[in-house]
């Protein structure tokens, strides 16, 4: 049976004088994952924080700044050996988190931790491996998805678990707002994880291999409609599915004529009943009918009318 934490069991304050010893590498790259670094920040002894490349107003660096914790930025796998190797033989770090990085961790990387790596990873292992869980669960109309902490093998989403907990999928809910909820789940487990997996209490579940499914990362073009093929109820359904999955990114657009003179502009399809018009402000469907002669004939045709 897979490890759940009862988050009122135990006195926090006894997890901190245990933890506090440990010496951490945290690797993430997306302002999801700030609530992770807080706890570890809070918990643990945070060295090192291990981003890809980023802009100094990043969430993540300015964060990591304001409590002058380092950080190093990477850009590939062999970048990241040659210098976090060197920064571990300085730093004797005892355990790696991972959270939405983005970069496969070599190996000779997972070895370097005497304790392990450990990742949160958004989804109900071995349920969507791979780069876009929650994108993949919302647009594949599940209605229940979930936070996975494991120790990490050399393959992708693949070890072991050590906490998993369920989460519902809810109907105005988008990558976006999931993404924030899930990440924020797996950071309010973590220090009781970690504490547990230390101590031995918590014994690490091998994943049902056979049961594994796998997601792709996503290009722009996976946004795009085809309005010649819009043409019932599934493709709609699956509309209303892409505008939610795929917001903030890659976004969901299409090509369409708005008046019977002009040439066709890029329209995107946003979440809370919001469309954009090439080179115009987000609009409301009651602006974007009333401002446009083919207005309501396009959102019909996307069923959101």
């Amino acid at each position: 049976m897979v490890n759940k934490i009862n988050q009122s069991s135990s006195k926090l304050s006894i997890i901190n004088n245990q933890s506090s010893i440990i010496r951490v590498v945290f690797f993430g790259s997306s302002r999801y994952v700030l609530p992770v670094i807080e706890v570890l920040n809070k918990n643990f002894n945070l060295f090192l924080v291990v981003t890809t490349e980023k802009q100094p107003t990043d969430p993540l660096i300015a964060y990591c700044k304001s409590k002058s914790i380092p950080t190093v930025s990477v850009s590939s796998s062999e970048n990241l050996s040659s210098i976090i190797n060197r920064q571990l033989s300085l730093l004797k770090a005892s355990l790696g988190v991972i959270a939405d990085f983005g970069i496969i961790i070599p190996k000779s990387l997972i070895q370097a931790f005497p304790e392990a790596i450990i990742n949160i990873h958004p989804s109900l292992l071995p349920k969507y491996r791979g780069p876009t869980p929650v994108q993949t669960a919302i647009l594949q109309g599940d209605q229940k998805t979930g936070v996975t902490i494991i120790k990490i093998d050399e393959e992708v989403d693949h070890g072991p678990i050590l906490y998993q907990e369920e989460m519902d999928i809810l109907p105005e809910d988008t990558s976006e707002t999931m993404l924030v909820k899930l990440f924020q789940k797996g950071a309010n487990s973590l220090s009781k994880t970690i504490s547990g997996y230390i101590k031995g209490s918590i014994i690490p579940t091998e994943q049902i291999h056979s049961n594994a499914t796998f997601t792709h990362l996503l290009k722009k073009q996976d946004g795009y409609i085809d309005l010649s093929i819009v043409n019932n109820r599934s493709s709609i359904i699956n509309i209303n599915r892409m505008i939610r999955a795929f917001y903030p990114w890659p976004g969901v657009w299409t090509l369409f004529r708005l008046s019977s003179k002009g040439q066709a502009k890029v329209i995107k399809l946003l979440p809370d009943g919001k469309v954009q018009v090439e080179g115009k402000r987000p609009m409301s469907y009651g602006d974007f009918i009333n401002g446009y002669e083919k207005g309501e004939e396009f959102l019909k045709k996307v069923g959101l009318l």
